[in-house]
């Protein structure tokens, strides 16, 4: 090959790789320009547009959180009315509370609501839980838990008020709490259908619907359940 043909064939290449560049930038430009063109197409939303988005929004929102709400009131806590007299002066007829099945195996003190004892659900506190055993002294008037007499004050209740009725339905003493159960009364110690009669007896603790851990109302009592 002589020099002019060199000379030609370097010329054909640099020609070549000018066009080819002056291609590419010419098709980034194009794209760059249709880029802008969408962006200038999309069109503001409307103050309307906009009012109605942040509605649906909000109303997702409240959606979701009564939901929520609702999905934990039925299967972890629930809202209990107080009826009767038999929980006084601790609880009245028409109190609320807050009640769970959360708070761990029912304890010695605990208020708990029991369902398949009478005909509707009642509430009492525990006294005596499985293997203690439990009798009554008439002269000091309180309830005995393994021989010793547990005071009425330790439930904020009068001392000397805790007696055996007299009634047909009374059950027998000392028993002892058998497994898996537990011996329950009402503060109101003259007026409560408790574990001392044959139709309560010892409440099984799969009976026991939950402890009562919240103070809904009256509101000057509201709060944690001590």
């Amino acid at each position: 090959m002589n020099e002019t043909e060199q000379q030609i064939s370097m010329e054909e290449v640099i020609d070549a790789a000018k066009r080819e560049q002056q291609e590419s930038v010419g098709t980034d430009q194009e794209e760059q320009e249709g880029q802008d063109e969408e962006e200038e197409e999309e069109p503001e939303s409307s103050p309307g547009e906009k009012f109605c988005r942040s509605v649906l929004e909000w109303t997702e929102t409240i959606v979701m959180a009564i939901i929520i709400v609702a999905t934990f009131f039925t299967f972890f806590v629930r809202i209990i009315t107080v009826t009767g007299k038999s929980m006084v002066p601790t609880y009245h007829h028409g109190d609320k509370v807050l009640v769970t099945d959360l708070a761990g195996a029912a304890e010695q003190g605990d208020v708990v609501i029991i369902v398949n004892a009478l005909d509707e659900p009642i509430i009492k506190r525990v006294v005596a839980v499985a293997g203690q055993t439990v009798d009554f002294d008439p002269l000091l008037g309180e309830v005995v838990i393994d021989g010793t007499p547990l005071l009425g004050e330790t439930f904020h209740i009068d001392n000397g008020i805790t007696m055996l009725p007299q009634f047909p339905d009374v059950m027998q003493f000392p028993q002892t709490v058998p497994e898996g159960c537990v011996f329950v009364l009402g503060d109101n110690r003259g007026n409560s259908t408790d574990s001392r009669f044959s139709s309560v007896g010892m409440v099984d603790c799969r009976n026991i619907l939950g402890k009562v851990v919240f103070n809904l109302y009256p509101f000057s009592q509201l709060g944690v359940v001590e």
